[in-house]
């Protein structure tokens, strides 16, 4: 009883250790459970060893340190889920990017767009047209600095990559980031993608579809390739696509012979070829040539010696646009190209009849009567065109200054020739029958409303036709409109070669109707050649690049248009104006020329237009928005400047006689001293002493040049009474009436004592 009583008794809970250890936690076990189950178990069961306090205080130290690593964890885990995600989304957009596009089989490189080569008679180049600008070269054929430089600083792993650049990438992302110079991570690849077949936007799109195109690229063409249609179709500024047009729009030179500073330089300007260009800031791209120099060193394409002799090197410098004579007649090409070719399709090269030698100096020659005298006659404008027998162009300039003004006075602008216009004059009244011995009055005349005047001022009274051309009288110039009619002036001059509207007037006679220089120059050459029309010409021959000849001309067999005796007394009558007349000026040593001078009214414009056994060749001084000049006149400007280009041109070429020029003519009212020839001419084969021969020797039949198949001379009309002119048969039922003189005009004066006078056989052939 007792004992039970005891172990009923209640046993109050302590914190107290089993042991009577009372700095010992309180703590429960599974045996210290009350329960019924186990409680026999746990009375007899001995007591379990009690965990370390130190193992339970380092517990949150553990869980700690599982959280920094699960942290490590799932920033990695979420990452790769991001990755995963931004990898499907990449995809995503390549792909509808991709769907935007053509079919991958379609894609083709885009033809490049034509070239125009336009050359000297040499093979010289005068000039590049087209939307390049240049011709394309293979890397062989150009300088191998120029791809050494664009891939030292362009693209430096250009022959390794795959079209696109990682490692390129990456650095410029991080030079961006950091502060640094930006920079494009763009191949050469893929910079040649986005010329050739998208915009410059920069759009996420634009860049999706430059890397497709780039690793297609990669696939379709080798390494060379590429590198060549890169070089070739890249834009360097100042309207040069390519190597070949920016080498020859800032060096004057081919991309197959630049040096290695230029190169550099060239290479330079891809980062920003309108900033760096050398035509407007030649200080920043012979900056950027530096940079690209060292780069070249570091990739080793250079020495450290031939960078020393690239830096030292005069800096470039480029004028601000296509400059110099050869750009008019480059101008003029492509005026003609299409109507004589088509549509070009292809690169061409166009051989012209410009002699290079010739063009330089045609432009030196103005430039320096321009700079020496312009500003003291007021003219600030000029031109030139000089023609060989064929019609041949040989030299060509527009304009005192291409760079200032691109229009072309020589062929385009229309102005009245003046007095240059009166050897059609002559020529028909020669072919109506008179001669030029024949004898006219210079005195005030009146037709109809119109009082023409000398420009002197003054009259000489009788006087022979050659004197009267000589001294370009006008009086005696309307005279012969009036015997020859309007109409048929018009009909010879259009004949030899001008081709503008003429108007059927009296004052034809002193070249109220506007023509080109062009035109002008080349009707003129009929005298030269003998009698042939002499069509203007420059395109020579139009090629494609492997030979393929596409048009060649065909002006070799050209139509006479004057009798050999016209053109032999034209001839000689032309030769007494330079000799002793209003062209004295125009006088060349050691040479027989012949000529005219023209001047307008108020000396608005001057002409002059001449020529040798070599060249025709015609000037023209003035102004653009017709100001007058101060008192120039043909024979002053204009015969200097086209003397000083004659006097170049012929240097080192043996003198030759004007056509019907084997004997010299006398002219009885010009000193004789004057009136000698300019060259001596090559003594004459004895003829047996006909009638026939001796006409024909008089005329230039035995002076060698009568090697065109002869035509019947005109036959003459009757010879002006008293020394007056004939007027023609339609005169007073032929439109005209308004026009016929006064019945004395022409008539001898009363003090002269002039007696009436025809010409015998004698006369013509002494040539008087």
């Amino acid at each position: 009883m007792v004992a039970r009583r005891r172990s009923d008794e209640r046993i109050e809970p302590s914190f107290n250790a089993r042991g009577g250890r009372e700095d010992d936690e309180f703590a429960l076990d599974d045996d210290d459970r009350i329960d019924g189950r186990h409680g026999s178990k746990r009375q007899s069961r001995s007591p379990a060893p009690r965990r370390a306090p130190a193992k339970r205080r380092a517990e949150p130290r553990e869980r700690e340190g599982g959280g920094l690593f699960s942290f490590l964890r799932r920033l990695v885990y979420w990452c790769i889920v991001v990755g995963i995600w931004a990898g499907i989304g990449v995809a995503g957009l390549v792909l509808y990017y991709g769907s935007r596009m053509p079919s991958a089989s379609t894609w083709a490189i885009p033809e490049r767009p034509p070239n125009v080569k336009i050359t000297a008679v040499d093979g010289s180049v005068i000039a590049n047209r087209g939307t390049t600008g240049g011709e394309a070269l293979s890397l062989e054929t150009m300088s191998p600095y120029i791809p050494e430089a664009v891939i030292a600083i362009e693209d430096r792993r250009f022959y390794s990559h795959f079209g696109v650049d990682p490692f390129g990438l990456a650095r410029a992302f991080i030079n961006n980031l950091t502060g640094q110079p930006i920079q494009g991570g763009s191949t050469l690849t893929q910079q040649l993608a986005k010329n050739l077949f998208l915009s410059p936007d920069r759009t996420l799109e634009r860049k999706v579809q430059e890397v497709l195109l780039s690793f297609w690229l990669e696939q379709k063409y080798t390494k060379d390739q590429i590198l060549a249609m890169y070089l070739n179709r890249v834009y360097f500024g100042s309207n040069a696509y390519g190597v070949e047009a920016a080498s020859r729009r800032y060096f004057n030179k081919s991309a197959r012979d630049v040096n290695l500073g230029e190169a550099a330089l060239l290479a330079g300007l891809v980062k920003a070829p309108s900033r760096l260009s050398p035509a407007r800031d030649p200080e920043a791209a012979n900056a950027r040539a530096q940079v690209v120099l060292q780069a070249m060193r570091d990739q080793g394409y250079i020495s450290a010696d031939e960078i020393k002799t690239a830096m030292s090197q005069t800096p470039a410098s480029a004028r601000s646009y296509w400059s110099g004579a050869g750009q008019y007649v480059a101008d003029m090409v492509m005026d003609e190209l299409q109507g004589l070719v088509g549509d070009v399709k292809e690169d061409v090269i166009v051989d012209t009849t410009i002699d290079k030698t010739l063009e330089k100096k045609a432009e030196q020659s103005l430039v320096d009567v321009l700079d020496k005298e312009g500003g003291k006659f007021d003219a600030s404008q000029a031109a030139l065109v000089s023609i060989d027998g064929t019609g041949a162009i040989r030299a060509l300039v527009g304009g005192r200054d291409y760079a200032t003004s691109q229009f072309n006075r020589a062929v385009k602008a229309k102005r009245q020739p003046g007095s240059s216009f009166k050897p059609f004059v002559y020529a028909a009244a020669l072919e109506k029958g008179l001669t030029p011995d024949s004898v006219f009055n210079d005195a005030p005349i009146r037709i109809g409303n119109w009082t023409p005047e000398n420009y002197e001022k003054k009259y000489n009274g009788e006087v022979t036709l050659r004197t009267a051309l000589a001294k370009s009288l006008n009086t005696v110039a309307a005279q012969l409109v009036m015997y020859d009619g309007p109409d048929q002036v018009i009909k010879l001059a259009h004949r030899l070669g001008v081709e503008s509207d003429l108007q059927p007037n009296a004052s034809i006679a002193l070249g109220t109707s506007e023509v080109s220089l062009m035109e002008l120059t080349a009707s003129y050459a009929a005298f030269m050649n003998g009698g042939y029309k002499a069509t203007p010409h420059v395109i020579r021959r139009v090629t494609t690049t492997d030979g393929k000849v596409l048009y060649e001309n065909t002006y070799d067999s050209p139509p006479r248009v004057l009798s050999e005796q016209i053109v032999a007394e034209m001839n000689m009558m032309m030769m007494g104006v330079i000799n002793g007349g209003t062209g004295s000026s125009a006088k060349l040593p050691g040479w027989q020329a012949a000529g005219k001078t023209g001047t307008t009214q108020n000396s608005r414009d001057a002409l002059f237009v001449g020529f040798t056994s070599n060249l025709t060749t015609g000037v023209w001084f003035g102004n653009d928005d017709g100001k007058p000049m101060k008192k120039v006149t043909g024979g002053g400007l204009p015969a200097k400047a086209w003397k000083e280009f004659m006097v170049a041109a012929h240097k080192g070429l043996s003198p030759a006689p004007l056509f019907g020029m084997g004997q010299t003519f006398a002219d009885p009212g010009i000193d004789p001293n004057n009136g000698q020839p300019m060259a001596q001419a090559q003594p004459m084969p004895e003829q047996p002493s006909t009638v026939g021969s001796i006409i024909s020797g008089v005329f230039g039949g035995n002076d060698g040049l009568n090697r065109y198949p002869p035509v019947p001379d005109q036959p003459r009309a009757p010879m002006p009474v008293n020394g007056g002119p004939v007027p023609p048969a339609d005169v007073a039922g032929g439109g005209y009436d308004d026009m016929v003189p006064p019945g004395d005009v022409g008539g001898p004066q009363a003090s002269s004592g002039a007696r009436p006078r025809h010409t015998t056989l004698l006369d013509l052939i002494m040539g008087q």
